[in-house]
């Protein structure tokens, strides 16, 4: 499986589900290359798990989980099948040792920060537009 086609499905099937605080610890985990952040498992230890399980455990509706908070964020939440998923097959294959597949991630995430960020920021500045004349 290609990076770019990995990277295409954490686009555009993983990261709209994503909380803001589960991409501030995504980025934080991939910048730093962090030993909590395996592969080949969902988890293996308290604070240990895979990409999915590190989204799941800051989502909102899975965050109460433990050992199965990976796999119930991809299917219930972003509606992937864990087996089928590129970004897990790719990650799985190498993790964390895999630079390019991290960094690609880690820009991924950081653009989706970005994008969040602008909206955020446009959404202030009409509001404050609009309460001018309250």
């Amino acid at each position: 499986m290609s990076v770019s086609a990995t990277i295409r499905e954490f686009q555009s099937d993983w990261l709209p589900h994503v909380s803001d605080a589960g991409l501030e610890r995504l980025i934080s985990l991939l910048d730093s290359g962090s030993p909590l952040l395996v592969h080949g498992a969902f988890t293996r230890a308290c604070a240990m798990g895979c990409l999915a399980t590190h989204i799941a455990w800051h989502h909102p509706r899975t965050a109460h989980l433990n050992d199965d908070a990976g796999v119930r964020w991809l299917t219930k939440i972003a509606g992937l099948n864990p087996a089928t998923s590129a970004v897990i097959l790719t990650w799985d294959r190498s993790g964390p040792a895999d630079w390019a597949l991290r960094a690609e991630l880690l820009r991924a995430c950081r653009e989706e920060l970005g994008h969040r960020s602008g909206e955020s920021a446009e959404l202030d500045e009409n509001m404050v537009s609009e309460c001018v004349g309250c």
